[in-house]
């Protein structure tokens, strides 16, 4: 019985790759069936997201299950086995212990700290717990990923400070207006990036949602997706005057938003506060503007500070992340060590009750004329006597000690017990 991960991830195999051994939809689970019938595996949990794919797995031998799932990945993707010699990695019993802990708690991803692996770690145990591919050891290493990952969210920052330059901008926009919700917006241009910090704004609660874009339909449409609706794009300054947040990423190679216009349109809002972000490359709007009253601007650069940032500070937290961790991987490890002497304590208990049985049907029978009271202090005074002998060499068998195997082969041999416990094996 051993805790094997074979898989890729982003930092293994390019993007090509891990679209070729993409698991959606229904082939989970026909993925899941096949693992099932492969020879020295028992259990098995398939994790299969953009940036990685994984098998998590209980195996008789690491490196059996390995050229196994490597057979079988050629074969259930119609790919060339060569293809995955350089791409795929193993990891077995501690190693691949912490290896989920880690991926569970986002330390492994491409960005630290995102969300959405737990969620699809989530999935891969449920998916895999309908097709009843798992066992006692998988579930509760499952389990056990999951408290983990919630532990590091709860006990750590790892999850804070935004990573990327929309989620940046969000942030800039909440320290601006702390509630951003009732906040009117405007997006000038639909270049991707603005789009993308767009949504995450009115994920945050903006409801009134202005585009202005030099083609008017693909701003109509835009507009639609947003629930907001299109002006063109001329007459984006009047509609400055209403706009509290302005993301702007038009393509023009020239200014589009003058420090003069802008002066004009903070007297019609009788400078109330703007949010302005400009995420184009050439620059869009005249930097000058940052220096009226009650006018936030932030360029590309900026953002990019906030992030570098914020990742150092994710990386702060993701020290702490790891010590968390192997706090973990030590009470798991403890009840792994726990779970080898399950069957020897199974077998010994079955031994002396073997034992207890046949004796006492000897008694009996010598005791024809014995009464039911007599019959039953004679049982009790057998249950005392057997659970008393067994009763050390079960608390030591529970035990968390390094000499484990020595003193199975040990209690086995005493107790002849040999081959008792080898049945799952």
């Amino acid at each position: 019985m051993k805790i094997v991960v074979i898989g890729l991830n982003h930092k293994t195999a390019d993007i090509e790759l891990r679209e070729k051994l993409a698991f959606n939809g229904p082939r989970l689970e026909e993925g899941l069936l096949k693992i099932r019938e492969i020879p020295g595996i028992r259990e098995s949990v398939i994790i299969s997201t953009c940036n990685r794919v994984e098998m998590y797995l209980n195996a008789n031998d690491s490196g059996k299950a390995y050229e196994s799932i490597k057979d079988f990945l050629a074969g259930f993707f119609d790919i060339q086995r060569e293809s995955l010699d350089t791409a795929l990695y193993v990891y077995d019993e501690m190693k691949a212990v912490k290896h989920i802990f880690r991926v569970a708690s986002s330390l492994d991803s491409m960005v630290v700290g995102e969300p959405q692996i737990l969620g699809q770690l989530k999935e891969a145990f449920e998916a895999a717990l309908g097709k009843k591919t798992t066992g006692v050891l998988l579930n509760r290493l499952l389990k056990k990923s999951i408290s983990v990952a919630k532990r590091v969210r709860t006990e750590t920052r790892i999850a804070e400070n935004a990573v990327s330059i929309s989620f940046a901008a969000v942030e800039l926009a909440k320290k601006i207006f702390t509630d951003l919700s009732g906040k009117s917006f405007m997006l000038l241009g639909a270049g991707e990036m603005a789009e993308l910090a767009a949504k995450h704004i009115i994920s945050n609660g903006v409801r009134d949602i202005v585009v202005a874009n030099r083609t008017y339909e693909r701003g109509r449409e835009l507009a639609k997706e947003f629930n907001g609706r299109a002006v063109k794009f001329e007459d984006f300054l009047h509609e400055m005057v209403h706009s509290d947040i302005l993301i702007c990423s038009t393509g023009a190679q020239n200014y589009v938003l003058l420090k003069n216009q802008m002066q004009k349109v903070m007297k019609e809002r009788k400078n109330k506060p703007v949010f302005i972000i400009d995420i184009s490359v050439p620059r869009n709007i005249d930097p000058e503007i940052n220096d009226l009253n009650n006018v936030y601007l932030y360029d590309v650069d900026d953002l990019q500070g906030v992030v570098d940032t914020n990742i150092l500070e994710r990386q702060k937290e993701a020290k702490k992340a790891e010590d968390i961790i192997e706090e973990e991987i030590e009470t798991f490890r403890k009840w792994l060590s726990s779970l080898d002497s399950v069957p020897t304590v199974i077998a010994l208990r079955e031994k002396a009750e073997s034992i207890k049985k046949e004796e006492l049907e000897r008694l009996i029978n010598r005791l024809p004329d014995i009464g039911e009271k007599e019959r039953k202090a004679i049982e009790n005074l057998a249950n005392s006597i057997i659970n008393k002998l067994i009763h050390a060499p079960t608390i030591a068998l529970k035990e968390d000690t390094e000499d484990k195997d020595m003193l199975i082969a040990t209690i086995k041999r005493l107790y002849g017990l040999n081959g008792e416990d080898d049945v799952e094996k």
